[in-house]
C-alpha cells in the first residue's frame, strides 16, 4: 500500500506547488491523476520516488517510510518503485534487452553492471515479460529502431523488472498517437491485475483516466479537487479542477474508440 500524509512541496520562498496532498492507494487499483499543467501531478509522483524532496509530510510504501531517507537505505526503496516516463528513458544504442535489464541495476554489484552480466534468472525473466506485452522478437534490436508504442513496452518491462511494490506512470501515452495510448493503457491496467500492483498514473487525457482507471484523482494548484469513481466524474468535478486554465484532452466525452481493443494489450 502507498500512503502519502500532508504532503507539501515548495521550492525556495515560492508559493507550494503540493498543499497538504492526502491519498491511499492499495491492492491492484489502477488510479490516475489529472490536472492542468502545474497541477503538481508530475512533482507528486517525482516526490514518491524521491526524484524531488518532499518539504514536509508522510509518504509510506508498505509501511516504510521514504521521506528523509539517505544513501543506501534510498537506493534500497527506490528499487520497489518502479517509473514509466513519457519520454520513455531509453538507451538507444543499447538493445531491448539491454534496457529492460537496466531494470536490475539496483540488485547486481558494479563489475554485473558495468559488464552487463546479468544472472541468469533474470535474463529469463526479462523474456518472460517481453513476451507478455509483445516485444520478446525485438530483444536483440536497438533501442532507436522501435515505434513510440514498443519503445513504452520496453519502458514498463524495465519497471516491472525492478519486482515493484508500487508502479508511477508519468504521463505515459502523451507521446504516442491516440491508438496506441489505448493500448498501453490496457496493458497498465492488464498488469496491475495480473501481478496484483498499485498503479499510479498521471494523465492528461480525461476520456482515457475515466476508461482504463477505477479511481480519479484531481489536482488543482496543487490541492486535491476530486477522489472518486471514473462514474462520478463530471462536469462539475471538471470545471472545478480545469475552470478557467485550461481544457484537457476529451474530456467528458464518450468511451474512446479503443475501448474494445483490449484483447491488443
Amino acid at each position: 500500500m502507498l500512503e502519502i500524509t500532508n504532503l507539501v512541496k515548495r521550492y525556495g520562498h515560492d508559493e507550494a506547488v503540493l498543499k497538504g496532498l492526502d491519498l491511499k492507494v492499495e491492492g491492484n487499483s489502477v488510479v490516475s491523476i489529472v490536472g492542468a499543467s502545474g497541477a503538481g501531478k508530475s512533482t507528486m509522483l517525482r516526490c514518491i520516488n524521491r526524484l524531488v524532496e518532499p518539504t514536509s509530510g508522510s509518504i509510506k510504501l508498505n509501511g516504510n517510510e521514504l521521506v528523509n531517507l539517505k544513501g543506501a537505505e534510498l537506493r534500497r526503496a527506490r528499487r520497489k518503485i518502479g517509473m514509466v516516463f513519457q519520454g520513455f528513458n531509453l538507451l538507444d544504442r543499447l538493445t531491448v534487452m539491454e534496457n529492460v535489464l537496466a531494470g536490475r541495476l539496483g540488485y547486481v554489484n558494479l563489475y554485473q553492471a558495468i559488464s552487463r552480466r546479468y544472472p541468469q534468472a533474470d535474463i529469463e525473466r526479462a523474456f518472460v515479460l517481453m513476451e507478455r506485452v509483445g516485444i520478446a522478437h525485438y530483444a536483440n534490436k536497438r533501442a532507436d529502431e522501435l515505434s513510440g508504442g514498443e519503445r513504452q513496452r520496453v519502458g514498463v518491462v524495465r519497471a516491472l523488472m525492478q519486482e515493484p511494490e508500487v508502479l508511477l506512470a508519468d504521463e505515459p501515452t502523451a507521446s504516442l498517437d491516440p491508438r496506441t495510448s489505448e493500448q498501453i493503457m490496457v496493458l497498465l491496467q492488464s498488469l496491475a491485475s495480473e501481478l496484483s500492483l498499485p498503479v499510479l498514473i498521471n494523465i492528461h487525457n480525461v476520456a482515457q483516466a475515466k476508461t482504463y482507471t477505477e479511481r480519479i484523482v484531481g489536482l488543482r494548484h496543487g490541492k486535491m479537487i476530486f477522489d472518486g469513481l471514473p462514474a462520478d466524474f463530471n462536469k462539475d468535478a471538471l470545471d472545478a479542477i480545469y475552470g478557467g486554465i485550461e481544457a484537457p484532452d476529451d474530456a467528458i466525452t464518450d468511451t474512446p474508440a479503443g475501448e474494445h481493443t483490449h484483447d491488443s494489450a
